[in-house]
């Protein structure tokens, strides 16, 4: 039968930041649904890392790193290719979020807390795909996917330090679409809206009904919603999309 859809992922190493919790622990396991084996970072979170680990079974592995620390993030590539021989696919998904008003009255937490942003959020997925792309271009191509925000788009009153980090990463996306297709290298972003995760929990708890009512489908996003477009984009489906930014936000925002 000609003309088939293909998400097998069977034969592909993947790696996925901050995939001990939300987004990333459902990209992990639906990744390992399709056939890859999946590499799942994390930092703090070991007990929640292996559960991921022990729920995929065989096909993944838990790699722990803080992905603002450079050295660190050059030393968790180096153990998912040292034991699987190449990276196929890197989710740069791992990120922080906090509030960081304009109105707030210590300027020492305000630069705090856009370095810290800064350092896990762009320089972290930054540091990550410069070494993955080393990887990448000696075994023919890969694909780098990373997970920005609408927050990327909208401007944000509350947090604008970590819009400004996931503006920064969708530039970094096109960036890297534009410059490493030569390579064989693809880069898409998924920019999702709010979604059910606990980093998010605090803020949709606190403005749930302003936050529905934003969102023409009524719903706040699953974190299934954001893994299966990530999926669709480390698959073979997705071999013609390079600089694409897909939204995941029900709707909610448009540019």
């Amino acid at each position: 039968m000609k003309g088939k859809t293909n998400l097998d992922l069977s034969g592909k190493v993947v790696l996925v930041t901050g995939a001990s919790r939300g987004i990333g622990r459902e990209t992990a396991v639906r990744l390992a649904a399709a056939g890859a084996r999946v590499a799942v970072n994390y930092c703090r979170s070991e007990p929640a890392a292996a559960e991921v680990v022990r729920e995929i079974g065989q096909q993944a592995f838990a790699v722990r790193a803080d992905v603002g620390e450079p050295g660190q993030v050059r030393a968790m590539i180096d153990e998912v290719v040292g034991r699987c021989g190449r990276l196929d696919v890197l989710v740069n998904n791992a990120a922080t979020f906090d509030l960081n008003p304009f109105d707030g009255d210590d300027y020492e937490r305000w630069q705090r807390g856009w370095r810290r942003t800064f350092e896990l959020n762009i320089f972290g997925a930054a540091n990550a795909a410069f070494l993955a792309m080393q990887v990448m271009r000696k075994q023919g191509g890969g694909r780098i996917i990373n997970v920005a925000s609408r927050a990327a788009f909208r401007g944000e009153t509350e947090f604008a330090d970590y819009g400004a980090s996931k503006a920064a990463l969708v530039n970094l996306t096109i960036s890297i679409a534009r410059g490493c297709a030569k390579d064989n290298i693809i880069s898409s972003c998924v920019a999702p809206g709010f979604i059910a995760t606990e980093m998010a929990q605090s803020e949709i708890d606190a403005h749930y009904d302003e936050i529905v009512g934003q969102i023409p489908l009524r719903r706040v996003g699953t974190v299934a919603d954001v893994a299966n477009v990530i999926v669709f984009l480390a698959s073979p489906l997705a071999d013609y999309l390079n600089g694409t930014i897909v939204d995941v936000n029900g709707g909610s925002w448009f540019h």
